[in-house]
């Protein structure tokens, strides 16, 4: 242990009393130095070898700690923590020290001590604030930066506004251990190039440059005054950059109860799954897409936005936007419109992949190296209602990119499948396995495209998920609805499971049905709890009457089961990632997967719910449906 931990450690009255006998000695070499400055000579000098003392002004310079103390305790000087001193602890220096050099001097004139010079008083009051004071500022500089310095640790921040509330803002994360306030914006020209609390003003043209050379991961709007005009204009500023950006509410808002407490803290996704996601292999991620025209299906949507996000990055030659829904597409080109991507070029194309000719025209004009097959129907109640709509999407809209990804020699093929495909208990999940079954038998006929499954569970914050529903839940004041308290998930996050599903895709070397390495399961009923201690309320249930939301268990929905899983057999294989594995399944060939295919084809047509029914589990014998087959032609009117 270093001296400076061992000195850490003393009580505080032990370190008071250090901090009253390092201010008694200075005060007295003080007083002495401020002669010596004076006069040009100390009072104790050496004369013909001998020291010479001047007795008086000695005995004056031995008074002052005796006047300056009992001062400096009153003005507080040692109940400061120093380590979080601040402007009004040196302003109770500035009023001390002033008071104890007015009567120190009217003592020494009174005392009629000669060869004390007037200005011998000014120059003690300057030195002993510049030593009393600035030893303090000191020691909070050591110990701030050397000592409790953690900015490995902290979240690099910018604030956005030098108001006000940006200066207590910044104020405030001088002390966090979370925090790293690294620059403000201000659109004010007049502001720019200035500092506040030593921290440089920039104009709004230089955050992107800010956040790549100091890896900001967070921006803090501290403009709580500005029209809701104005802050839609800097927020879509801010939207292309990759930061998470957070509003900081006016005092008003506040007391009238405008803003809740989930427009003042996000929930962290990182917080809920509790683990830290593994870094990627970056020659896996290029290898398929760097230099190629690269085709999204589902782009618009949670997973296949965020593949389009990491695909750029990587360079492609083209990429193509394939999207059925018109505002999707529409929000998604939106916001690749607003980043500089000089080496990509973005299409955007509506279709379907039920669209033989539609889909094959486009494939083939771009001549088209990577497919991320993404388009699906994945709300499992809903397809359990509409269960024709469901095959033909999910399972014919697969057959027909894979046909089409053949005919044109597209080289690789990646489709997103589920770990609702496993032992499934709804038709999405059935729909998603007969895919997987299409791509596993038409891999094993020659051809030169690679057919590559990646097998995830529920990804945090997508479209249709828990995270933003129970979000809406707890802004509204709840209650938070969860289908049974039991129930159990595996969770990752968007960023992350993209990440896997590109590598693992560079991995296929055809039909290989690869599984995401979810890691623990999490509790549906847990992650409802921590996101609500998350957003700073408490869970109100029987232990807790004084609670803010409540959960509320409504029961399984229809195709719903407790727990999911990721591998229908126990064949599985390691990759060269360690969240990545290759599972070895069975699989039916294409001769006797076709006749089932072209039946299930033919009663869609007729509207025959139950053949529909005996031929999704005569494809997956897995399939154990949970609803029955007459409360579906209820629902859906068939």
């Amino acid at each position: 242990m270093t001296m400076i931990q061992v000195a850490l450690n003393f009580t505080r009255k032990t370190k008071q009393v250090i901090m009253l006998l390092f201010d008694s000695v200075v005060l007295v070499v003080i007083f002495l130095a401020s002669f010596a400055i004076r006069l040009g000579y100390w009072p104790m000098s050496m004369s013909n070898s001998q020291l010479v003392i001047h007795n008086e002004i000695v005995l004056i310079a031995v008074l002052a700690p005796f006047i300056a103390i009992p001062i400096f305790i009153r003005f507080g000087l040692y109940r400061s923590v120093i380590r979080f001193i601040g402007f009004d602890a040196l302003w109770s220096v500035v009023q001390a020290v002033t008071l104890y050099t007015l009567l120190w001097g009217l003592v020494s004139f009174m005392l009629a001590v000669e060869g004390i010079p007037r200005s011998v008083v000014l120059i003690n009051w300057m030195l002993s604030l510049l030593v009393i004071g600035g030893s303090r500022m000191f020691v909070r500089w050591f110990l701030t930066t050397k000592v409790f310095s953690n900015k490995d640790n902290r979240t690099n921040v910018i604030i956005y506004g030098v108001g006000s509330s940006g200066r207590q803002l910044s104020n405030a994360l001088q002390h966090s251990d979370e925090y790293n306030h690294i620059a403000f914006v201000d659109d004010n020209f007049s502001k720019q190039g200035g500092y506040i609390n030593g921290i440089v003003v920039e104009p709004s043209e230089k955050l992107s440059a800010l956040i790549k050379k100091h890896e900001v991961s967070e921006v803090l709007l501290a403009l709580p005054s500005i029209s809701r005009r104005r802050r839609n204009e800097i927020i879509a500023i801010l939207n292309p950059l990759p930061i998470n950006v957070r509003s900081l509410p006016s005092v008003s808002e506040l007391a009238q109860g405008k803003v809740k407490i989930d427009d003042l803290r996000d929930v962290s996704i990182k917080d809920l799954l509790g683990r830290e996601p593994v870094k990627p292999n970056e020659e896996l991620l290029k290898l398929k897409i760097t230099g190629k025209v690269v085709l999204v299906t589902g782009a618009g949507g949670s997973i296949g936005s965020e593949l389009c996000r990491q695909i750029i990055l990587q360079k492609p030659k083209q990429l193509i936007l394939y999207e059925i829904n018109e505002f999707s597409l529409y929000n998604v080109e939106q916001e690749f419109d607003k980043i500089e991507m000089p080496h990509v070029e973005i299409l955007p194309v509506l279709g379907s992949v039920r669209d033989r000719k539609r889909f094959q025209n486009v494939v083939k004009h771009f001549s088209v190296q990577t497919i991320y097959h993404a388009a699906a129907y994945k709300h499992v109640p809903l397809v359990e209602y509409n269960n024709s709509e469901g095959v033909l999407n999910n399972t014919f809209g697969t057959l027909i990119a894979a046909e089409v990804a053949l005919a044109e020699k597209v080289e690789t093929f990646v489709l997103i499948s589920t770990d609702k495909a496993v032992r499934p208990t709804n038709t999405m999940g059935a729909t998603k396995r007969i895919a997987e079954l299409v791509l596993q038998a038409l891999s094993k006929q020659e051809s030169s495209t690679c057919f590559t499954m990646v097998r995830f569970g529920n990804v945090l914050d997508s479209s249709g998920s828990v995270i933003p529903l129970f979000k809406q839940q707890i802004k509204n004041g709840g209650p938070v609805t969860v289908t049974n308290a039991n129930m159990v998930r595996y969770f990752m996050t968007i960023p992350e499971a993209v990440e896997l599903v590109v590598q693992a895709g560079a991995m296929g070397k055809g039909g290989d049905v690869f599984v995401l390495d979810m890691g623990e399961p999490v509790r549906i009923y847990d992650l409802a709890t921590k996101m609500i201690q998350l957003s700073g309320l408490q869970v109100l249930d029987e232990d807790n009457l004084d609670g803010d939301i409540e959960i509320k268990c409504i029961g399984l929905r229809p195709g719903e089961k407790l727990y999911e899983e990721l591998l229908v057999g126990d064949n599985i294989s390691q990759t060269d990632s360690s969240l990545i594995m290759r599972a070895e399944e069975s699989m039916l060939d294409w001769e006797d997967l076709k006749p089932i295919l072209d039946q299930l084809n033919e009663a869609i047509k007729n509207s025959d719910q139950e053949k529909v029914r005996e031929l999704l589990i005569e494809a997956v014998p897995e399939f154990k449906p949970q609803c029955d087959i007459a409360d579906l032609l209820f629902k859906n009117g068939d």
